[in-house]
């Protein structure tokens, strides 16, 4: 803190005559100052840090694009499931929605139940039929997941790589001041420069990648939770398969039983 108060009060003291009208001119007339006092280290470490940040930017923006496609088109294809009468009526729609976690999850399970079944009838057997829904939620969960252990590498370690560029500003301030003698402005500013600067891009880089992954990890929680609510009511339709293979036969102008599960109208 000592280093930037002194930087403060020595710009303060250089602009005290200034007009308020031009302290926008200024302001950037000092920033482009302080850019070309900047040493190789301070640019060394700006570089990594506009690479992460552009890296970052493009993670975020393709999250974005990602969670607002699995959202809308995991909406449809529950309104469509809820909808359909037959297994085989979904299974012909999952290739619409190639971004809906829970088709990918029902076209899973629906090839261990054709593994089972041959495509129609009761499942024999429950218990593989389970095990494919968990395994495929879980890789579905994986693949939302994907890229956001870099959004946290670089929203906590930025601040730490601008903090380096600043060590090595306040090392320089305090080498410009002992070979000049004293602490003049030309003495001190190369390494107030690079403190300053290094600071706010580490910062800069650090606050979206921080705030991104917090909002995206809220996302795919709520992602990762419809996919197991829509696991179980995949389970139970099947489960009433073979209820409804066991029912009586009604007329063909009487009351369908489809009230439940898969086979709700």
């Amino acid at each position: 803190m000592a280093i930037f108060t002194a930087a403060i009060a020595i710009i303060l003291q250089s602009d005290g005559g200034a007009e308020p009208a031009s302290l926008g001119t200024q302001g950037f007339s000092a920033l482009t100052s302080m850019m070309s006092n900047i040493g190789p280290i301070a640019i060394a470490v700006l570089v990594v840090l506009l690479f992460a940040s552009l890296y970052s930017w493009t993670i975020i923006l393709g999250k974005m694009s990602t969670f607002s496609k699995a959202t809308k088109e995991s909406r449809k294809f529950v309104r469509a499931f809820r909808k359909a009468t037959r297994l085989q009526d979904i299974a012909s729609m999952t290739s619409e929605y190639p971004a809906s976690p829970l088709a990918q999850v029902f076209e899973d399970v629906y090839e261990t139940y054709k593994r089972q079944t041959g495509g129609s009838g009761p499942p024999r057997n429950l218990v593989p039929l389970e095990r494919t829904a968990q395994t495929s939620a879980s890789e579905a969960v994986t693949n939302l997941e994907r890229r956001m252990t870099w959004l946290a590498t670089i929203g906590s370690v930025s601040p730490f790589v601008g903090l380096f560029g600043t060590v090595m500003g306040v090392v320089d301030a305090f080498v410009g001041i002992g070979s000049a003698g004293g602490g003049s402005l030309k003495a001190v500013a190369p390494g107030i420069a690079e403190a300053l600067i290094t600071t706010a891009a580490g910062l800069f880089v650090a606050v979206p990648a921080v705030v991104a992954y917090n909002q995206f990890t809220a996302r795919i929680r709520i992602l990762a939770s419809a996919i197991d609510d829509f696991s179980r009511e995949l389970l139970n339709s099947l489960e009433e398969i073979p209820l409804r293979a066991a029912a009586p036969q009604r007329p063909p102008d009487g009351p369908r039983d489809v009230e439940r599960g898969l086979f709700k109208s």
